[in-house]
């Protein structure tokens, strides 16, 4: 996979994600936007990197389930909502509101990996 002619971009180029919160738990899923995307992303979003991304919130560990039945990714990062939603003072920092944080995670994709996420998106 590693090439001269992989490009680096944010991760919502090839993946859109879900979340959601229990307690100050944070359930975060990644699932490409084509099959194509599957390898990259498995190869890229460990849990050592969604860990830095939340790393800044308190989190103290980031779990990755595999799900290739589905193309998909889930990712629970514990202690990551500062409280979680009823000890929190923020308002709209909990699960709903971090994929995007998540998303702007940079990878590396091919050319053919960029061009099939597009024309998912734009189906």
């Amino acid at each position: 996979m590693m090439s001269k002619s992989l490009i680096e971009v944010p991760l919502h180029e090839i993946a859109h994600g879900r979340t959601g919160d229990k307690g100050d738990r944070l359930l975060l899923s990644v699932i490409p936007y084509d099959e194509t995307g599957y390898a990259p992303i498995s190869e890229q979003v460990t849990e050592s990197r969604m860990f830095e991304m939340f790393r800044h919130r308190g989190a103290t560990e980031a779990r990755r389930y595999e799900l290739p039945k589905l193309c998909a990714f889930n990712f629970v990062i514990e202690n990551a909502l500062q409280g979680g939603v009823n000890n929190s003072l923020n308002l709209d920092g909990h699960g709903k509101t971090l994929s995007f944080l998540a998303l702007t995670m940079k990878v590396r994709a091919s050319p053919d990996v960029l061009a099939a996420a597009k024309k998912a998106r734009s189906n």
